[in-house]
């Protein structure tokens, strides 16, 4: 509505000038909007042309307080129209508004057809036929425990917590004076396989990471990816090779980097410890949500990895090499998800065993989907 204004006012246009000395803006008067482009007309008396123009100071005070209303201004007829726009309608000699036309005119509606979203829970076709669609993932703690598969994200929540246990992500302290703890959440997801089937059920927990200050809790954020036609093109050397493709993932694998910032965070909700209520948890480790989690798990698999012998594509940080006599092996990174491809079993084989001693992991087996591939 801010682009909308009132008709027949005066307005100072601005206009390319053809000497130092002249004026950088025109007195004209605004009469309606141009359809291909946006801007305004505008009618230039002197000059008696009408123009399209952005760059405006409407007068629209001055014209409301003279009590212009817009409605009877008389135009000079423009004999020969120089708009600067195709196709414009011409400019009529005399401009009457009427409030009751307006109100006998049918509204204009929109013929196009209308879907509801996915996230509703259906899909309307356009022969009307209702599609079910498999979107009951609850939004909150509460629906989790509350909904028919509620066993299935209680024992996916359990999961986390143990991991979050095992790489010792937290300490309980007492809250620090002078300083608010981040808060946390729980994020639900089923994952399917290439044919959309249920895998699992995944319960993450979530720092509100948002509610970081720069400087305070977190510095650096940035960490890469493969880019997509990296692992494309690696697919399309491993299949002319006949390579092996082995697929792992790595579980919870922000935990595995560590802080060097002071964070605090508030205790998971449905898993507050008695003996420790009141106190808040110190992250010693990245965890999911906070800003700086995505880079501090990539520095920490970069120097692992390095330590196994593998080395770092310089254009392509997140793809790694190996090379011993005509054994060939490479690592691709996205996030926790990791390609293995090689010519060589017993190789590989050795890459998946160290790779599960340094992170818990998760062996795939031979690569069927990955990233939408």
């Amino acid at each position: 509505m801010s682009f909308m204004r009132v008709w027949g006012c005066q307005a100072y246009v601005k206009h390319q000038m053809s000497t130092k000395l002249e004026p950088k803006s025109q007195k004209c008067t605004f009469v309606g909007y141009p359809k291909e482009t946006k801007g305004y007309y505008f009618y230039n008396s002197k000059e008696n042309n009408m123009f399209v123009a952005r760059t405006r100071v409407f007068l629209e005070k001055e014209f409301l307080s003279n009590k212009g209303n817009g409605r009877n201004i008389e135009l000079k007829e423009v004999q020969q129209q120089q708009v600067h726009e195709p196709e414009v309608e011409e400019t009529p000699q005399v401009v009457e508004g009427n409030s009751t036309d307006l109100e006998t005119q049918p509204l204009r509606r929109s013929t196009r057809e209308r879907y509801e979203p996915e996230r509703c829970g259906f899909l309307v076709t356009n022969h009307g036929d209702v599609i079910l669609v498999d979107q009951d993932e609850p939004k909150t703690y509460q629906e989790a425990v509350s909904s028919p598969d509620s066993e299935k994200w209680l024992e996916a929540m359990r999961s986390e917590m143990d991991s979050m246990s095992e790489n010792l992500v937290w300490t309980f302290v007492e809250p620090p004076e002078g300083i608010k703890p981040i808060g946390c959440k729980w994020v639900f997801k089923k994952k399917t396989d290439m044919d959309g089937n249920v895998q699992t059920y995944k319960g993450r927990l979530v720092a509100k990471g948002f509610q970081q200050i720069h400087g305070v809790d977190y510095d650096e954020t940035f960490s890469p990816v493969a880019m997509l036609k990296s692992i494309r093109i690696l697919l399309a050397i491993a299949a002319f090779h006949d390579y092996e493709i082995w697929q792992m993932d790595v579980k919870t694998a922000f935990l595995n980097g560590k802080l060097e910032e002071d964070v605090y965070m508030t205790q998971p909700e449905g898993f507050v410890a008695p003996e420790n209520a009141g106190k808040v948890c110190k992250l010693q480790r990245s965890i999911y949500g906070l800003k700086q989690a995505s880079q501090s798990w990539n520095l920490r698999f970069n120097d692992a990895i390095k330590g196994f012998g593998f080395i770092r594509n310089e254009d392509e940080p997140c793809v790694y090499k190996k090379f011993s006599g005509s054994i060939v092996s490479f690592l691709i990174l996205y996030v926790d998800d990791i390609l293995i491809i090689g010519n060589d079993i017993p190789t590989l084989q050795s890459v998946k065993t160290w790779l599960s001693s340094c992170f818990s992991m998760k062996d795939l087996g031979e690569a069927a989907y990955i990233l939408g591939v």
